[in-house]
């Protein structure tokens, strides 16, 4: 009952609009005063939180992102898939979803990727015969990879406050997120084939095709200096964070000498925004797991879970179907800061593997981003188009399925998300 009437509370907040980080400081506040009559612990919870190196990483790859976006690559990188693929009936659809994928690798963010991916994308495959559905489906689903490909923000977000490694989440993520986006592609070349309006542009030439692997080299090897870091033991994520961003600045002053000191100044002042927003958030996290904590309300969840018999397969299904109902109303941000303290207990307690929970909890957040009734990626390319929501929501419905299949995938093959990080080291 008392998980109910918190969870209620919490929700019923949410859905005035309050930020997030106010309804859970209110939240805890509210459980705090019932119980201790004070708000005394609140304070050292939030500077428990906050007090950790690790959270640089935001601040940075937020900065990384902002500078690689203002040194406008995004061109380049679409331009490089769609003459790799582009020539193929349906490669078009594939040439956005791997556009998307180097670019999540780039941004760490779904919204950002839709909607600079879409700007480019959708003129185009409209151009060649793609139906508006289908050409507004693949972006709102391909821009979603920017949660499950690091670096992630959510992805983060989820590894501060379940207090797992950052670097093996970044690359537990890597293979299920190639995974997913060539599971996109191969249904863009397969849904094409039922589509004879689709017309498949003329083959590039290996002149023009080397042009623009040139022009688009230095985005392409954003990724591997981040996670090529990672992996190798070169430097921990936070410092891959910072290399990252050094090497942006680099890439966008010696490379594109497009980047001057007012962009320097607006990329410092939209990372430094976008940080403070999540560092409230955590705040806001931090009171609300020092409330519940005090109610045992992981506790008793732990203890229903055990009286019910669940194993943890029966938890973890439970749970993800959850979070898909969740994620039909609630942000990314939100499910992983009320789910996630009150789950972790009872997750340890089974023997579940929080980096293998992170993946799957990270693909079923993007299955957030393209499902109505709020699903951000939806309005995001509703917003650059002006087309009708249904038929954004209809474009983007067979990918729902393929994400659920990944989930499914996921399940029963765990090692796809955790042997990476075990051969880089993590798992010993």
């Amino acid at each position: 009952m008392t998980l109910v009437v918190v969870f209620a509370g919490l929700i019923l907040l949410l859905l005035t609009g309050i930020p997030i980080f106010a309804a859970l400081g209110l939240t805890a506040s509210a459980i705090m005063l019932i119980v201790e009559g004070d708000i005394d612990g609140l304070g050292k919870s939030v500077y428990s939180h906050l007090d950790k190196p690790v959270l640089a990483t935001i601040p940075l790859f937020v900065f990384m992102a902002q500078v690689m976006i203002r040194a406008r690559v995004i061109d380049e990188l679409y331009d490089f898939a769609y003459k790799l693929i582009g020539h193929v009936k349906g490669g078009l659809g594939a040439a956005t979803v791997l556009a998307c994928t180097i670019f999540a690798a780039i941004s760490g963010s779904s919204v950002a990727t839709a909607l600079s991916i879409g700007s480019s994308a959708i003129p185009q495959m409209k151009r060649f015969g793609y139906p508006e559905r289908d050409a507004l489906g693949v972006v709102a689903a391909g821009g979603t990879l920017g949660i499950l490909i690091p670096p992630s923000g959510p992805m983060i977000l989820y590894a501060i406050v379940s207090e797992a490694s950052i670097g093996a989440l970044f690359l537990a993520g890597i293979i299920p997120g190639l995974l997913l986006a060539l599971a996109f592609s191969i249904f863009c070349i397969l849904q094409a084939r039922s589509r004879p309006e689709i017309a498949a542009p003329q083959r590039a030439d290996r002149r023009e095709l080397a042009q623009a692997f040139r022009r688009s080299i230095w985005a392409l090897l954003a990724p591997p200096v981040v996670m090529g870091g990672i992996y190798f033991g070169i430097f921990t994520a936070t410092e891959a964070a910072a290399a990252g961003s050094l090497y942006a600045l680099v890439v966008a002053v010696l490379v594109y000498r497009n980047f001057g000191l007012r962009d320097l100044w607006n990329c410092a002042y939209s990372a430094m925004r976008t940080s403070m927003m999540v560092f409230m958030i955590i705040a806001g996290a931090a009171m609300f797991g020092h409330a519940i904590t005090l109610i045992r309300l992981p506790a008793g969840v732990t203890e229903a879970v055990a009286g019910m018999g669940l194993g943890p397969l029966g938890f973890i299904l439970v749970v993800m179907a959850l979070i898909f109902v969740l994620g039909m109303f609630l942000e990314s941000i939100a499910i992983i800061l009320i789910t996630t303290p009150i789950l972790l207990p009872t997750m340890m307690a089974l023997g579940v593997d929080p980096i293998w929970y992170g993946i799957l909890l990270m693909i079923n957040l993007e299955l957030a981003m393209i499902t109505p009734p709020v699903g951000m990626n939806l309005f995001v390319i509703k917003g650059i188009t002006d087309a009708p929501l249904s038929t954004v929501v209809r474009g983007a419905s067979p990918f729902v399925l393929l994400m659920l299949g990944g989930i499914a995938v996921l399940i029963a093959v765990p090692d796809l998300a955790t042997w990476l990080p075990t051969v880089a080291g993590f798992g010993r």
